[in-house]
């Protein structure tokens, strides 16, 4: 895969002698700027999915549509570089890969938490089809908003500022703080969502360039835990089967669910590593502020 992916125009070498040049001189700079952009997007792709994510129907799907429109726009017209994080071809493959990672991830830490004595799972009774269509457009809605804003916006943003190392440090720990306020939730829920999330997501970014892979990724993560009936970041929707928790919250996860069990942040870690080998053998993870 190819390395840092965003390309900025040279706002370092020296003042502009013609204001209009650059949009309006330093205004225009500092909106051009990694953190303009950045604050621009984030704020466009925040409202989208304030006014989508919990729509009735096919609402969240359209939001998540809308937010990708609200990214090339973002970055094509403030940030004005090109996206070959959203490009079209191998979009499908790419989510594909991801999807299988996130469904795996969630399957073997649901079956060792189950072998421990963790979980038992039984069947919901209600309609497969209403159940899994909901859970699908809820999730597509969700992973797409939610990787927009961290790992396309922040992540990159940050990554030409300050490198990929704290680019993956400080979206890992937003992405803990983010979800601090759901049903549930701890300092060590946070922590967790932070290291098996957070760093996951960081790492299979940078070693596909892929909003696709990560989104893919994302979504079958949170569609196998509603599906599973294990709540999904303290929340539990409606489900195939239902499940009954025994033992430990360390173990389980408690009623946070799965994400505040120690299996998939050991397993979670563990992939993150890999693919932060893979991104720097592929050129994709550098240390260096990029464009310098």
């Amino acid at each position: 895969m190819g390395t840092t992916s965003a390309t900025q125009h040279d706002t370092d070498s020296g003042p502009d002698p013609d204001p209009d040049h650059d949009g309006g001189g330093r205004p225009g700079r500092i909106v051009r700027s990694p953190l303009g952009w950045m604050l621009a997007g984030l704020a466009g792709v925040g409202l989208v999915s304030a006014l989508t994510a919990t729509g009735p129907g096919p609402v969240p799907v359209l939001g998540a549509a809308a937010a990708v429109a609200v990214y090339w726009l973002v970055m094509r017209c403030v940030a004005r570089r090109s996206t070959p994080e959203i490009a079209r071809s191998g979009a499908g493959r790419e989510a594909l890969l991801g999807g299988g990672i996130g469904l795996g991830f969630i399957l073997v830490s649901a079956l060792v938490i189950t072998a421990f004595g963790g979980y038992s799972f039984s069947w919901a009774g209600d309609g497969f089809l209403s159940v899994a269509w909901a859970a699908v457009v809820v999730q597509i809605g969700a992973a797409v908003t939610e990787e927009l804003l961290f790992r396309g916006f922040a992540l990159q943003a940050l990554e030409q500022l300050w490198g990929s190392r704290a680019a993956i440090v400080i979206t890992s720990l937003f992405f803990g703080a983010a979800h601090l306020g759901a049903p549930g939730a701890s300092a060590w829920s946070g922590l967790a969502i932070a290291l098996e999330a957070g760093v996951l997501l960081g790492a299979a970014f940078l070693w596909r360039r892929s909003i696709w892979f990560v989104a893919g990724l994302h979504f079958a993560w949170n569609m196998t835990e509603q599906l599973l009936g294990i709540p999904v970041s303290g929340r539990t929707p409606k489900g195939l089967f239902t499940v009954d928790v025994h033992g430990s919250a360390l173990l389980t996860g408690g009623g946070f669910g799965l994400e505040a069990s120690v299996v998939p942040v050991l397993i979670g870690v563990a992939l993150a590593v890999l693919m932060l080998v893979l991104a720097r053998r592929n050129g994709g993870a550098g240390t260096r502020r990029a464009g310098r």
